[in-house]
């Protein structure tokens, strides 16, 4: 395959825009255009979010997901730096709020020290309330290398780097059709017409859809959960200093609600997970027929939920139960209390899941001779960006 002199990567969000930025200094005087069909960047999952800096703590050893993290929030905290976006590297614990959890941790901890984290400390109650005085539980893991970040802002100046470096990023240009041809594809959108020599899918809520326009299968579905969160009012806010998070339940596939501290000031407290009626669904009352047919038409989701029934009930419950959210806080911060709710945002995961109704963790990235698809790119793909974007650089170098 000759090098490419055009490559049009479909996705305004945080992975697709460090896609764009990784793949110019690969194929110097290649025309690179981001296509997005929003008015700006980053509206989606890149910034409605945590705004965490994951370390790579939960990950499979071995995984791309676990190595992409672990080099990924490096290179992410340097770009904050190098850029003035704000962030701050405050660490966070992880509680086990009795007992029967606390082989959990040290699984997680020998976990996080194959993932190669750096000054992961198991701490007894004494240890762990130097850190967060007001944190519930019985011991903790104090995970030193996570922070806090401004993902919006990190979108914006990738936005302005790839058009400082020669790259078009266009907005408002949603993908309508996609052909290909012996020698280029034809991107069809709502903003004009454009080829490229090399396609690469990073749409998000939508990639299995794009996929689909470029030929692909859609064996695997993207299932919308959307997650809401609470903020904790100002004059409570002194419960929680930094982040403080579950130990994770083997038998369930979500991660639970955990607190944030926000890097614009605040405290966050969330998400809960439950099935979105629209894959931009961010309140309860957003519904869109194409894709909750999409998503009740598929096999695989009514496999996922007679597997998960009782947690999916629980967390639909929670959604509309401000009292079983706030008892589901309170197992990591006890003095927690109902009025110290107020509402907080939502944001919508792309949840790639099999027919067979299993969620995929790890990071999908489905290679074709002149396109690449990121079909499935959860949490953390925000601090990975950089280190996926690398990643997909590179299989395009390889295949050209």
């Amino acid at each position: 395959m000759r090098l490419p002199k055009h490559i049009i990567v479909i996705g305004g969000g945080i992975v697709g825009l460090a896609s764009a930025l990784k793949l110019a200094p690969r194929f110097p005087g290649c025309q690179i255009l981001v296509l997005e069909k929003e008015a700006d960047v980053g509206q989606h999952q890149s910034g409605n979010n945590s705004g965490v800096l994951h370390a790579g703590l939960y990950y499979k050893p071995g995984s791309l997901k676990a190595r992409l993290a672990v080099a990924g929030i490096q290179e992410m905290t340097a770009f904050c730096r190098d850029n003035g976006i704000a962030h701050e590297i405050c660490g966070k614990l992880v509680v086990a709020v009795d007992q029967s959890e606390l082989e959990r941790l040290r699984q997680l901890h020998e976990r996080g020290r194959q993932n190669g984290l750096q000054g992961l400390r198991l701490l007894d109650r004494a240890q762990m309330l130097e850190i967060e005085p007001h944190a519930g539980g019985v011991a903790a893991l104090h995970v030193p290398q996570e922070g806090i970040v401004d993902y919006t802002g990190v979108c914006r100046v990738m936005a302005r780097k790839i058009e400082e470096g020669g790259g078009r990023v266009v907005t408002r240009a949603r993908v309508i059709a996609l052909r290909e041809t012996s020698s280029a594809w034809t991107v069809q959108t709502s903003a004009g017409d454009w080829e490229a020599d090399f396609l690469v899918n990073c749409a998000g809520l939508h990639s299995d859809r794009v996929a689909q326009l470029a030929g692909e299968k859609r064996e695997v579905r993207i299932v919308p959960f959307r997650g809401e969160y609470f903020k904790i009012k100002p004059e409570r806010q002194f419960l929680v200093r930094n982040l403080i998070y579950p130990v994770p339940d083997p038998q369930f596939p979500f991660l639970g609600v955990h607190f944030t501290r926000l890097v614009e000031g605040g405290v966050e407290a969330g998400p809960n997970a439950v099935l979105a009626f629209a894959r931009e669904g961010y309140r309860k009352t957003d519904l869109n027929p194409a894709d909750l047919y999409d998503a009740l038409s598929f096999p695989g989701l009514w496999r996922f939920l007679n597997k998960h029934r009782l947690m999916c009930w629980a967390e639909m419950k929670r959604s509309f139960n401000r009292r079983l959210f706030c008892q589901a806080l309170q197992r990591l911060v006890p003095e927690i209390r109902l009025e110290d709710l107020a509402r907080g945002g939502a944001g919508v995961r792309a949840q790639a899941m099999s027919a067979d109704g299993e969620l995929i963790h790890d990071f999908s990235l489905v290679r074709r001779p002149r396109a690449l698809h990121v079909l499935n790119a959860p949490s953390p793909a925000a601090t990975a960006a950089l280190a996926i974007g690398g990643e997909i650089a590179k299989f395009v170098a390889e295949g050209a």
